[in-house]
């Protein structure tokens, strides 16, 4: 008998929620396949089996907390001819009919009628799920965040993007997005704000020598906040890369605590899902945010006249305990300029 258990877990957390079996008691398992996924607070574990032979039994169901080296299940090691052959299924190796069911009744939505047609459903909200509800509250009642927001002409980085973007793919292997542009000019903006890229500790202020950009992605299982460590050293490649890469990984949940814990700046785009104009939360313990928006044909006024130019809002959440008014003003003012005039993200002015 082959021991299914909870593998080492993340520094700092102590437990996981079972979320999804992917064998029955009965089912022949193959060496290294996945049996079952357990979710931490930050991340989704696979327990792949270490041995070929026959899932016996499930122990921790779907939907139960569970430590670790806890016992999930168990695993019959079987002879060699017969690890070949399917299981007969009108006689399973393990006789655990009703344990195999008894997960999918637990996670079932409960379903409760109402007057005619009307039903509600009641679903347990998953533990990554219920730490972004209680990072997102904890900032809004432990801070005092305020917002300022700003426009900026994304004319000349579209320009740019158009006539370099063929070569620089080419070059580097990878498409030249505009969240480069915006990682970049943040960064220079945080070497002008120091404040900006500080947080609290108590009564101290911690001031960063370095800029580790945090950069909000979707994933199936909620909003993850993997960090570009030293973004201050990075080319604009090596940031469309890293974001790509984030982006792959958090769909398929390989990303690591590691990579999405620290960070001293946040950029969201809520743009990509359409969004004009949002006030994004604070990403906790950092001082600020910036959240881009849906770039839109808009009339404007330049040089005493009406013109369309394609426009994105910019909201920068910011802690005013830390980061003065004017300094969060100046600070949106100068990636406005950056972004407005490229060349001069290249000269670093």
């Amino acid at each position: 008998m082959i021991e299914i258990k909870v593998p080492v877990l993340p520094e700092s957390i102590s437990e996981a929620t079972v979320v999804l079996w992917h064998k029955k008691p009965g089912d022949s398992i193959e060496m290294d396949e996945v049996l079952v996924e357990i979710e931490t607070d930050k991340v989704v574990l696979e327990v792949p089996a270490e041995e070929s032979g026959v899932l016996t039994e499930i122990i921790a169901n779907e939907g139960e907390t569970v430590t670790e080296k806890q016992l999930l299940g168990t695993l019959e090691d079987k002879p060699e001819e017969s690890a070949s052959r399917a299981p007969n299924k009108e006689q399973p190796v393990a006789p655990a009919k009703t344990i195999s069911e008894q997960p999918k009744a637990q996670q079932a939505p409960k379903k409760v009628p109402q007057i005619g047609n009307r039903t509600e459903e009641r679903v347990p909200m998953s533990r990554l799920r219920k730490t972004i509800a209680n990072r997102l509250h904890s900032a809004t009642q432990n801070t005092a965040m305020l917002t300022t927001f700003n426009e900026v002409d994304m004319s000349s980085i579209i320009a740019m993007r158009n006539s370099y973007k063929e070569v620089f793919e080419s070059k580097y292997g990878v498409k030249l997005g505009f969240m480069s542009f915006f990682v970049m000019a943040a960064v220079e903006a945080l070497k002008k704000f120091p404040a900006v890229n500080a947080y609290i500790d108590g009564d101290d202020i911690i001031y960063h020598a370095y800029c580790d950009v945090s950069v909000a992605v979707s994933s199936d299982r909620g909003l993850v906040v993997p960090v570009l460590r030293d973004a201050h050293k990075m080319a604009m490649h090596d940031i469309e890369n890293g974001i790509i890469d984030f982006a792959n990984r958090a769909q398929s949940g390989d990303l690591t605590v590691e990579e999405m814990s620290g960070g001293t700046f946040t950029i969201s785009n809520g743009g990509v899902f359409g969004s004009l104009l949002s006030t994004p939360i604070l990403n906790s313990p950092q001082s600020a945010i910036l959240g881009m928006h849906k770039t839109q044909q808009r009339a404007v006024v330049v040089d005493g006249e009406i013109v369309i130019r394609p426009m994105m809002y910019l909201a920068l959440s910011y802690d005013h305990r830390i980061v003065d008014g004017k300094e969060a003003v100046q600070f949106l003012i100068a990636i406005k300029d950056a972004l407005e005039d490229p060349t001069r993200l290249l000269l670093k002015i």
